[in-house]
């Protein structure tokens, strides 16, 4: 055994898969919660933004919902709702923390002072993260008060609205989605991990997968894109006025090839009857023409979501083609009236000092500039930034490193051996955090645009976000009427 593997099987024995599972889930809990606070103290009301309504009773009337209800959920209904209070929602997502957290390190303590870093004692005791992982997963469904029972429902609603919704998509459905997505390795890593703490798996190396089964680890992993790309689809046929959601849909479908073709890799190795000799003994699988194949998905995939990230996500000019950059000249059009017997209200997000200030947009949602005076704003960004200046340059850096590491995390065949658990780690939790800075643009970005497409309009004009995929003429939609000055002030108290 060499060196390289002994320190492996240490690591694996002091860490093992399923524990990795459950800290990198508290992870994304952790990070959700931050980003909320984060975006509040840098002045963005993200709970507004991302339409997170709340019954708790800190909150600011902005509309509500006439059947009494008050649904948690984002709503499209007419008339006053309440949107959470930011403290009101990320206070409660810190305690989650703290009580998950709580949990999975007396798992975790309990299994190290049973086995005592001793190898052979792993699977001896391998049903300590197993009991773990029950009770956590117990508690997450409990109808009781515990464990944050608010955030937990919210949780689940989101992700039935993301499986089965048909209707409108809410902005905070596209960014729960894509947050998912950099937790596809993670939801595969719960196969394994199930799979490993059954009788006859071991917690020291992967399970053998053989004939069907194989292929559940990388259906398990491409679970995330799926929901994202049936999101761009139905964004697609309800605007059915540009082709951006089209092409979002695109981004994740190349996601696909790189999961599946690394799964058939394995049986490069697996399967020697089927393959050439010369090939059996290849790690890299360098010399077999799935690589080639694999390697050109893995490259299209990367450079485009990097790609997308950039001049859509972000609204950044770096990648956009110099006509799109020229076009901030033109006048753009505000959203195209839409007569409805109800009232929907954002004037509480967007009732800023500095609302009339912000510049017009173009059809891709980017801000412009009137004819009369340009702004001069840092080379490859945009004119309106909300961040501290450093942040956006190394944001552009960063998500280029980790995304061209994205495709290595997404295939299963570079797992599939006990080398590199380590690595692999670290690449799941780096993407953790790359995530984590996305949702900071990306949240900013949404209200750079809005304001920009309320400076537009007539004040106390009511508009409603229909479509956070479509470029910004067909995004928002006016709703008749218009709000009284009285309950905009009320709102905003």
């Amino acid at each position: 055994m060499s060196d390289n593997v002994g320190e492996e099987i240490t690591f694996a024995a002091l860490f093992p898969l399923p524990f990795r599972v459950l800290f990198l889930g508290g992870l994304g809990i952790l990070g959700w919660a931050t980003n909320i606070h984060g975006l509040t103290l840098l002045g963005i009301d993200a709970a507004a933004v991302l339409e997170l309504n709340t019954h708790h009773q800190s909150q600011r009337l902005v509309t509500s919902d006439h059947s009494g209800t008050g649904s948690p959920l984002p709503t499209a209904r007419a008339g006053w709702k309440f949107v959470a209070d930011p403290s009101a929602v990320y206070g409660p997502l810190y305690k989650l923390f703290a009580q998950y957290s709580v949990v999975t390190l007396i798992g975790w303590l309990l299994y190290r002072h049973a086995t005592h870093g001793n190898v052979e004692l792993v699977d001896v005791f391998k049903f300590v993260p197993a009991v773990t992982m029950l009770v956590l997963a117990m508690a997450f469904v409990a109808p009781f008060n515990v464990l944050g029972k608010r955030e937990r429902d919210h949780f689940i609603h989101t992700v039935q609205r993301c499986l089965v919704s048909r209707s409108r998509i809410y902005f905070s459905d596209v960014v729960f989605a894509d947050i998912f997505t950099s937790f596809a390795k993670v939801l595969g890593d719960v196969w394994l991990s199930i799979y490993m703490m059954l009788p006859g798996g071991s917690l020291l190396f992967p399970p053998e997968q053989d004939g069907l089964v194989r292929w559940i680890l990388p259906t398990f992993m491409s679970l995330p894109y799926a929901v994202r790309f049936r999101q761009c689809l139905i964004e697609y046929f309800m605007t059915n006025e540009t082709k951006r959601p089209l092409h979002n849909a695109i981004k994740y479908a190349t996601a696909f090839p790189v999961i599946y073709l690394s799964a058939a890799q394995r049986l490069v190795t697996t399967d020697p009857v089927a393959t050439p000799s010369k090939y059996t003994s290849v790690l890299w699988y360098s010399e077999h023409p799935l690589f080639v194949l694999w390697l050109l998905a893995a490259a299209v995939n990367s450079l485009y979501s990097f790609w997308w990230d950039v001049t859509y996500d972000w609204g950044f000019d770096l990648l956009r083609a110099k006509e799109k950059v020229a076009s901030r000249t033109r006048t753009n059009s505000p959203p195209r009236p839409l007569m409805l017997p109800r009232l929907h209200s954002r004037s509480a997000l967007l009732a800023q000092e500095d609302m009339a200030q912000e510049p017009p947009v173009d059809d891709e949602g980017c801000p412009e500039e009137p004819m009369v005076k340009e702004r001069q704003y840092p080379f490859g960004l945009r004119p309106t930034l909300l961040l501290p200046l450093p942040v956006y340059p190394f944001a552009i850096v960063v998500d280029l490193i980790l995304r061209l590491t994205w495709s290595a995390k997404l295939s299963s065949h570079l797992h599939s051996h006990i080398e590199g658990d380590r690595a692999i780690f670290l690449v799941e939790f780096a993407e953790m955090l790359r995530r984590w800075m996305w949702v900071f643009l990306r949240v900013e970005w949404e209200l750079v645009r809005e304001r920009a497409v309320r400076a537009n309009l007539p004040p106390g004009t009511r508009m409603r976000r229909k479509a956070p995929d479509a470029s910004i003429e067909n995004e928002y939609e006016m709703l008749g009427g218009r709000t009284s000055p009285d309950r905009d002030r009320s709102a905003e108290d």
